[in-house]
């Protein structure tokens, strides 16, 4: 995670009352994205494979794909993680009175721009939902692409509210009905669906990340449990898990990769989104 923050300077330089004054407010941290937004198709990072690929989920032995529930299409934001977090299954967040979810914390990006799969976005982390999936928290992130146009007037998530209107409402609705149409029941929230604001999500954000590196680096209760997380990776020098020294040669996997790369080229489109007041 890096932090982005702006200078502000009041009195003449070089007398008594001159001050600067940090801000360090605007946290930017990087998102990966799974499902761009209008998109039905499930991906998500596999945290059980080797370097933890995206791939489609697989329910019964087919891709699974989200439906359609009016008035949506797919998802209404970019969804994606943030890496280097963790929700630990061990620990009971006393807020929620739920353990994690096993998994990386969820991002929605409500920014303009439609995403594609695999991009890694900078974001500003802007507020923060707890839905309650089957018994566990599972957070969802609020936060925009810092190089969006509406980017400088949201810092929080009432501005969500000003300049957004109804999204946090279509956001709490979107994730109480999607499951619905394959026969499961309503999903619930803690704190009554309210969405908490920056403050709070960037206090979810460090507990996860701090869960992370307890995992990573082998200091979690029961070391050999992983939980069915694959930690292998080739970045975190103080890891256990970590495979640069096991070998220098290049297996099949990251032949076939190399063989395949391609630069995206993404078409320009007018998909984003007008959010309009009405006046009654």
């Amino acid at each position: 995670m890096t932090v982005d923050y702006t200078l502000s300077t009041i009195g003449k330089q070089y007398t008594a009352a001159h001050r600067i004054y940090v801000d360090a407010e605007k946290k930017i941290v990087n998102m990966i994205v799974e499902i761009p937004r209008w998109s039905n198709a499930k991906f998500e990072i596999a945290t059980g494979e080797k370097y933890n690929p995206i791939k489609q989920d697989v329910k019964k032995g087919k891709v699974r794909f989200v439906r359609n529930c009016f008035p949506y299409k797919g998802y209404i934001w970019n969804y994606g993680a943030l890496p280097q977090t963790w929700e630990d299954p061990t620990v009971i967040t006393p807020d929620t009175n739920a353990r994690g979810d096993n998994d990386p914390i969820d991002v929605c990006e409500i920014g303009e721009e439609i995403a594609y799969r695999g991009q890694i976005k900078q974001v500003k982390i802007l507020g923060v939902m707890a839905l309650l999936d089957e018994g566990e928290t599972d957070w969802k992130l609020i936060a925009i692409d810092i190089k969006d146009p509406m980017s400088e007037k949201l810092n929080d998530i009432e501005d969500v509210e000003k300049y957004f209107p109804e999204l946090i409402k279509a956001t709490h609705h979107w994730f109480k009905i999607y499951k619905i149409p394959d026969g499961k029941p309503a999903n619930k929230f803690a704190f009554n669906g309210e969405c908490k604001n920056k403050s709070y999500a960037e206090a979810v954000v460090e507990e996860t990340h701090e869960a992370w590196k307890r995992l990573i680096t082998g200091i979690i209760p029961f070391k050999a449990d992983t939980h069915d997380i694959c930690v292998s990776n080739v970045t975190i020098e103080n890891s256990p898990y970590n495979t640069v020294k096991e070998s220098h040669k290049q297996n099949k996997t990251e032949k076939l990769l190399n063989k395949y790369k391609r630069r995206v080229l993404i078409e320009e489109k007018d998909d984003k989104w007008y959010y309009v007041k009405a006046h009654l």
